[in-house]
Protein backbone atom coordinates (compact mmCIF):
# COMPACT_ATOMS: atom_id res chain seq x y z
CA UNK A 1 0.00 0.00 0.00
CA UNK A 2 1.46 3.42 -0.95
CA UNK A 3 2.83 5.26 2.07
CA UNK A 4 0.89 8.40 1.10
CA UNK A 5 -2.32 6.63 2.15
CA UNK A 6 -1.05 5.67 5.57
CA UNK A 7 -2.05 7.33 8.79
CA UNK A 8 1.16 8.82 10.26
CA UNK A 9 0.27 7.68 13.79
CA UNK A 10 -0.69 4.05 13.13
CA UNK A 11 0.74 3.06 9.75
CA UNK A 12 -2.77 2.10 8.67
CA UNK A 13 -5.12 3.84 6.25
CA UNK A 14 -7.65 6.10 7.97
CA UNK A 15 -10.83 7.78 6.81
CA UNK A 16 -9.40 11.14 7.84
CA UNK A 17 -6.29 10.56 5.73
CA UNK A 18 -8.35 9.58 2.71
CA UNK A 19 -10.52 12.68 3.21
CA UNK A 20 -7.38 14.86 3.41
CA UNK A 21 -5.96 13.43 0.19
CA UNK A 22 -9.24 13.73 -1.69
CA UNK A 23 -9.92 17.30 -0.61
CA UNK A 24 -6.31 18.44 -1.11
CA UNK A 25 -6.23 16.97 -4.61
CA UNK A 26 -9.57 18.58 -5.49
CA UNK A 27 -8.55 21.98 -4.11
CA UNK A 28 -5.20 21.92 -5.91
CA UNK A 29 -7.02 21.38 -9.20
CA UNK A 30 -9.78 23.91 -8.44
CA UNK A 31 -7.40 26.57 -7.12
CA UNK A 32 -4.48 26.02 -9.49
CA UNK A 33 -5.01 29.32 -11.32
CA UNK A 34 -5.44 31.43 -8.14
CA UNK A 35 -2.34 29.76 -6.67
CA UNK A 36 -0.32 30.71 -9.75
CA UNK A 37 -1.69 34.28 -9.67
CA UNK A 38 -0.84 34.72 -5.99
CA UNK A 39 2.64 33.33 -6.56
CA UNK A 40 3.20 35.79 -9.40
CA UNK A 41 1.94 38.69 -7.26
CA UNK A 42 4.36 37.76 -4.47
CA UNK A 43 7.25 37.62 -6.92
CA UNK A 44 6.44 40.96 -8.56
CA UNK A 45 5.84 42.97 -5.38
CA UNK A 46 8.86 42.15 -3.22
CA UNK A 47 12.38 40.77 -3.31
CA UNK A 48 12.95 37.18 -2.26
CA UNK A 49 11.46 33.73 -2.94
CA UNK A 50 7.77 33.17 -3.57
CA UNK A 51 7.51 30.59 -0.82
CA UNK A 52 8.65 30.84 2.76
CA UNK A 53 9.56 27.49 4.32
CA UNK A 54 9.35 27.48 8.10
CA UNK A 55 10.56 24.75 10.44
CA UNK A 56 7.52 23.44 12.29
CA UNK A 57 6.83 20.88 15.00
CA UNK A 58 4.85 17.93 13.69
CA UNK A 59 3.48 14.72 15.11
CA UNK A 60 5.52 13.35 18.03
CA UNK A 61 7.51 16.62 18.03
CA UNK A 62 9.33 15.83 14.79
CA UNK A 63 10.47 18.84 12.76
CA UNK A 64 9.22 19.33 9.22
CA UNK A 65 9.33 22.19 6.73
CA UNK A 66 6.02 23.87 5.93
CA UNK A 67 5.52 26.23 2.95
CA UNK A 68 3.53 29.45 2.88
CA UNK A 69 3.35 32.24 0.36
CA UNK A 70 5.81 34.80 1.68
CA UNK A 71 4.03 37.74 3.33
CA UNK A 72 7.00 39.17 5.23
CA UNK A 73 10.17 40.82 4.00
CA UNK A 74 13.31 38.67 3.79
CA UNK A 75 14.92 40.33 6.85
CA UNK A 76 12.04 39.40 9.19
CA UNK A 77 13.03 37.66 12.47
CA UNK A 78 11.98 33.98 12.69
CA UNK A 79 9.54 34.44 15.57
CA UNK A 80 5.76 34.26 15.92
CA UNK A 81 4.04 37.35 14.51
CA UNK A 82 2.26 38.17 17.76
CA UNK A 83 5.64 38.48 19.51
CA UNK A 84 6.83 41.26 17.19
CA UNK A 85 6.58 44.86 18.39
CA UNK A 86 5.50 46.12 14.98
CA UNK A 87 4.76 43.22 12.61
CA UNK A 88 3.19 45.51 9.99
CA UNK A 89 6.62 47.01 9.34
CA UNK A 90 7.80 43.66 7.99
CA UNK A 91 4.83 42.96 5.72
CA UNK A 92 5.28 42.95 1.96
CA UNK A 93 3.00 45.23 -0.11
CA UNK A 94 0.44 42.42 -0.49
CA UNK A 95 1.22 40.64 2.79
CA UNK A 96 -1.75 42.15 4.63
CA UNK A 97 -4.16 41.08 1.88
CA UNK A 98 -2.80 37.53 1.72
CA UNK A 99 -3.04 37.11 5.48
CA UNK A 100 -6.47 38.70 5.76
CA UNK A 101 -7.97 36.04 3.50
CA UNK A 102 -5.51 33.25 4.49
CA UNK A 103 -4.27 33.01 0.90
CA UNK A 104 -0.73 32.58 2.23
CA UNK A 105 -1.81 29.17 3.54
CA UNK A 106 -2.58 27.70 0.09
CA UNK A 107 0.84 26.02 -0.41
CA UNK A 108 0.14 23.94 2.68
CA UNK A 109 -2.01 21.70 0.49
CA UNK A 110 1.36 20.21 -0.47
CA UNK A 111 2.06 19.46 3.18
CA UNK A 112 -1.28 17.66 3.42
CA UNK A 113 -0.50 15.49 0.41
CA UNK A 114 2.92 14.76 1.88
CA UNK A 115 1.35 13.73 5.19
CA UNK A 116 3.03 16.35 7.39
CA UNK A 117 -0.28 17.98 8.34
CA UNK A 118 -4.02 17.43 8.09
CA UNK A 119 -6.81 19.87 7.31
CA UNK A 120 -7.80 19.85 10.99
CA UNK A 121 -5.56 19.50 14.03
CA UNK A 122 -3.50 21.62 16.42
CA UNK A 123 -1.75 24.36 14.46
CA UNK A 124 1.93 23.31 14.11
CA UNK A 125 4.19 25.28 16.43
CA UNK A 126 7.31 27.04 15.24
CA UNK A 127 10.47 25.11 16.01
CA UNK A 128 11.44 27.70 18.64
CA UNK A 129 8.08 27.94 20.46
CA UNK A 130 9.39 25.87 23.35
CA UNK A 131 6.67 26.95 25.78
CA UNK A 132 3.89 25.84 23.45
CA UNK A 133 5.60 22.56 22.60
CA UNK A 134 6.21 21.78 26.28
CA UNK A 135 2.59 22.41 27.28
CA UNK A 136 1.26 20.32 24.40
CA UNK A 137 3.65 17.48 25.15
CA UNK A 138 2.56 17.39 28.79
CA UNK A 139 -1.05 16.88 27.71
CA UNK A 140 -0.33 14.36 24.94
CA UNK A 141 -1.34 16.76 22.17
CA UNK A 142 1.99 16.15 20.40
CA UNK A 143 0.69 12.72 19.38
CA UNK A 144 -1.80 14.36 17.01
CA UNK A 145 -0.92 15.27 13.46
CA UNK A 146 -1.09 19.08 13.22
CA UNK A 147 -3.54 20.88 10.95
CA UNK A 148 -4.04 23.94 8.78
CA UNK A 149 -6.90 24.87 11.09
CA UNK A 150 -8.05 23.66 14.47
CA UNK A 151 -10.37 24.20 17.42
CA UNK A 152 -8.09 26.90 18.84
CA UNK A 153 -7.96 28.70 15.48
CA UNK A 154 -11.74 29.03 15.21
CA UNK A 155 -11.96 30.23 18.81
CA UNK A 156 -9.51 33.09 18.70
CA UNK A 157 -6.46 32.11 16.66
CA UNK A 158 -3.61 34.62 17.21
CA UNK A 159 -5.56 36.46 19.91
CA UNK A 160 -5.34 33.54 22.34
CA UNK A 161 -2.65 33.27 25.02
CA UNK A 162 -0.66 30.06 24.71
CA UNK A 163 -2.15 28.34 27.81
CA UNK A 164 -5.68 28.99 26.52
CA UNK A 165 -4.71 27.78 23.06
CA UNK A 166 -3.44 24.54 24.58
CA UNK A 167 -6.74 24.10 26.47
CA UNK A 168 -8.59 24.23 23.14
CA UNK A 169 -6.07 21.78 21.65
CA UNK A 170 -6.64 19.41 24.58
CA UNK A 171 -10.40 19.64 24.10
CA UNK A 172 -9.93 18.64 20.48
CA UNK A 173 -7.69 15.74 21.52
CA UNK A 174 -10.40 14.38 23.83
CA UNK A 175 -13.38 15.02 21.54
CA UNK A 176 -12.03 14.60 18.01
CA UNK A 177 -14.24 13.01 15.41
CA UNK A 178 -14.94 13.41 11.71
CA UNK A 179 -18.09 15.43 12.43
CA UNK A 180 -16.12 17.68 14.77
CA UNK A 181 -13.57 18.21 12.00
CA UNK A 182 -16.35 19.20 9.60
CA UNK A 183 -17.67 21.69 12.17
CA UNK A 184 -14.20 23.24 12.50
CA UNK A 185 -13.80 23.48 8.73
CA UNK A 186 -17.21 25.17 8.46
CA UNK A 187 -16.33 27.67 11.21
CA UNK A 188 -12.93 28.28 9.57
CA UNK A 189 -14.62 29.25 6.31
CA UNK A 190 -16.65 31.98 7.98
CA UNK A 191 -13.76 33.15 10.14
CA UNK A 192 -11.61 33.59 7.02
CA UNK A 193 -14.33 35.66 5.36
CA UNK A 194 -14.52 37.94 8.40
CA UNK A 195 -10.76 37.85 9.16
CA UNK A 196 -11.72 36.97 12.73
CA UNK A 197 -8.88 36.43 15.18
CA UNK A 198 -6.08 37.30 12.77
CA UNK A 199 -3.22 39.51 13.90
CA UNK A 200 -1.62 41.37 10.96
Amino acid sequence: MPSILLSPSSGLPSFKRIFDLTMAGFLLCFLSVPILVVGLMVKLTSKGPVLYWSDRVGINNTIFRMPKFRTMRINTPAIATHLMKNPDAYLTPIGFFLRKFSLDELPQLYSILKGDISFVGPRPALYNQDDLVELRTGKGIHKLIPGITGWAQVNGRDELPIPVKVEFDEYYLKNRSFLFDLKILWMTFFNVLSSKGIVH
